[in-house]
This record gives C-alpha cells, sequence and structure tokens, in this order.
C-alpha cells in the first residue's frame, strides 16, 4: 500500500497504528492492546491495526526463539524492519510504553521511525515506575517529548508526569464486563484471590503473610495465586515455611480462566508497593468481587477506601489481613462496597466512556483543537 496523506484525502478513515504486545502475551498490558484493538475498530472513521512489539519469528527462526540472546537480537531486528515497513500506511503512531528496558527496546524505536515519517506520536505511558524512571534514565524525558501527546491511564501518573515538567493527558483503561460474569456475595467465604505476576514490586510474598493470618482464624480458608515470575519459586518455598495449607498456584491463565477465577473467589487481595492503575482490581469490581488491596501509587485514584474498595498502608501483611478479616466478619457493608464499585466501573471505565477519548486525543496529535484543555 501507498503512503497515506491525511490532508489529501480527508475522507478516509483516520488509520491507527497501535504498537503494544501480542495478545496473548504475558502482562496486563497485553490485555489492554487487546480489548483496546477491538473497541477502537467498532468506531466509526477508525482503522486500526497492531504493530506487535514480539513479533512472529518465520519458521525458520523457531529454534532461535528457545536462545536467550539470539532471541532477543533477532526479536529487534524483525521489530525493527516491521517498523520501517509499516508505520508510513497510518495517521496516527499510539504507542503503548512500559519503563526502563522496555522504554529503550520497544518505546523508543517506535517513536524515531514514526518521527522518520513524520507521523503524529501519541506516547501511551503505563507503568507504576514512572518517577524512578524519568528522574534517573537520561533517555527517558528526551525521548518522552518527541511525542505530540502523552497520554496516561491516571491522574496520579499525570501528576507523576507533570513533577518532571512533561504535560500530559489521562485517558484510562477500560474493561469489558461481557468477559465476566458479576455476582453477588450473599455470604462471604473465606476464599481469597491474588492475580499479580510475581516480582518484587507486586509483592505477592505480602499476601502470603496476610493469608498466614487469615487462616489462623480460618482453617478453611484458600487462596489462589494466579501468574507467573521470576519470584515463584520464593513464593513456594515461603507456603512450605509457613506450613500453609489450601494455597493453590494457578499459573499464568487465559482470560477466560481468569473470569472462571475471579467468579470463584469471594475475596480480590492485592500487596502490591508500586502501581498505576491495575486492571485487575477494575476487573474484580465487575465481578462484583469485593477488593482488599494496597493504596500503592495510582490506586487510591481509582477507588476509595471505604467506599469501593478498603485499602491499607503498603507492605503492612497485618492491615491487608485485617481488612479481609473484617469484611468476613461481616464489620463491613460489602454489598454496598461491590455495588458502588460496579458502577464506577461502568461509568467511568467502560469501553464506551473511554474510547471516545482516545478519538479525540487523536485528533489532538493531529494538530485539532486540545479536548483535555
Amino acid at each position: 500500500m501507498t503512503e497515506i496523506d491525511r490532508e489529501n484525502d480527508p475522507h478516509s478513515a483516520l488509520r491507527v497504528c497501535l504498537v503494544g504486545p501480542t495478545p496473548g502475551a504475558a502482562g496486563g498490558q497485553s490485555v489492554v492492546a487487546e480489548q483496546l484493538l477491538l473497541e477502537l475498530n467498532k468506531l466509526d472513521g477508525v482503522r486500526a491495526d497492531l504493530l506487535p512489539i514480539d513479533p512472529q519469528f518465520p519458521r525458520a527462526l523457531k529454534k532461535i526463539r528457545k536462545i536467550k540472546y539470539l532471541r532477543t537480537l533477532f526479536n529487534s531486528i524483525i521489530y525493527f524492519y516491521t517498523l520501517l515497513s509499516q508505520i508510513r500506511r497510518y495517521h496516527v503512531v499510539h504507542i503503548m510504553s512500559a519503563s526502563y528496558w522496555s522504554y529503550l527496546v520497544s518505546t523508543a524505536p517506535a517513536i524515531l521511525v514514526a518521527r522518520l515519517y513524520r507521523r503524529p506520536i501519541v506516547l501511551n505511558y503505563h507503568s507504576g515506575e514512572a518517577d524512578d524512571h524519568l528522574a534517573n534514565w537520561r533517555t527517558a524525558k528526551p525521548l518522552a517529548k518527541l511525542a505530540d501527546v502523552i497520554a496516561v491511564p491516571s491522574a496520579y501518573l499525570q501528576e507523576v508526569f507533570s513533577r518532571h515538567g512533561l504535560d500530559s493527558v489521562v485517558v484510562a483503561n477500560f474493561v469489558d464486563g461481557e468477559l465476566f460474569s458479576y455476582r453477588r456475595r450473599t455470604a462471604l467465604q473465606p476464599v481469597l484471590l491474588c492475580n499479580r505476576s510475581f516480582q518484587a514490586h507486586y509483592n505477592v510474598a505480602c499476601v502470603v503473610d496476610a493469608f498466614h493470618l487469615i487462616q489462623q482464624q480460618h482453617e478453611n480458608a484458600r487462596l489462589t495465586l494466579a501468574g507467573d515470575g521470576p519470584l515463584r519459586s520464593r513464593l513456594r518455598e515461603q507456603v512450605n515455611l509457613l506450613k500453609l495449607a489450601n494455597v493453590r498456584f494457578a499459573g499464568a491463565v487465559s482470560m477466560t480462566e481468569m473470569a472462571r477465577l475471579y467468579d470463584e473467589a469471594d475475596i480480590y487481595i492485592n500487596a502490591s508497593m508500586i502501581d498505576n492503575m491495575p486492571m485487575s482490581l477494575l476487573e474484580a469490581a465487575v465481578s462484583g468481587l469485593p477488593i482488599v488491596s494496597s493504596d500503592a501509587g495510582g490506586i487510591p485514584y481509582m477507588v476509595q477506601d471505604g467506599r469501593e474498595a478498603m485499602l491499607v498502608p503498603s507492605g503492612e501483611a497485618a492491615s491487608l489481613a485485617r481488612a479481609a478479616l473484617n469484611m468476613l466478619d461481616g464489620q463491613v457493608d460489602v454489598d454496598a462496597m461491590t455495588d458502588a464499585a460496579y458502577k464506577l466501573v461502568k461509568d467511568v471505565y467502560s469501553p464506551v466512556a473511554v474510547v471516545g477519548e482516545w478519538r479525540r486525543t487523536y485528533r489532538h496529535a493531529l494538530g485539532d483543537k486540545d479536548p483535555h484543555a
């Protein structure tokens, strides 16, 4: 296809290149990318395609996927070639971005190639580690300044970027309620779920410690840990040392399986130390699952303590356990809390509420009036 010039073809659909992870890849950003692509293509006058940061290898190179450093090298080569050959076809380049090395390996090439072809850039930054990244990585701010619009999913991240002299607009993540089944918990049971990756900043070890305290009060309590990561072995050792019963390591699961796990549980528990806008809280809310969480990062910007969730200071396993026990002991109006959380998701974090904001953000990147002013 030949290069498209929007100014000379004003009646064509707005073509958006969404640069992000392949659907089904590990991490919440893959879920966001998959759902956003689907919803964008429902909009009249918008056509969006995914340009994966983790492209498929040609059949002849499949075995290289198993070799760590060669895999990274060939992934970068294929990714950069795809950027060079494809970005010129689009009106706007929407780049989903994490922090640190991912920012250098995935975000930076997309920004530079989009600049090469003079395509407007929407930098969609998601990481809760933004403050440290912007402060301590010399590449972070100069590359961000090359974007026409920086979009972040929470007011929390907007404040972080502002402290570093970078303007941004807030376009929230959304959750498709049709993927999940809402269930009112009429008699709350000590059945807990956590589905954060097994990485240090998500502090799943604190969830295990909290569960230890909960199980001392409710011997039949159960905990499902859905996810994977570098701390898997350490978490298993912790469970064994504490002699905990009824702890299930479910591994990385599909979205369909995840919806089933939400439905099975009666309390969602999260202990992250660094966070931005965890999709899991929205998914729990739309499933009718009461939420106990740390107050890390952007979480208090999403839900109010005592209204849509019970929030406790990060790193305090005893406080996390106490909040869950208060729910189980009837000291919390769980029905009112889950109703408020469900309404919040439907009003603020639904596809209809959010995707129109993306259309306005693309128009701003193309030079139209700023819709967020």
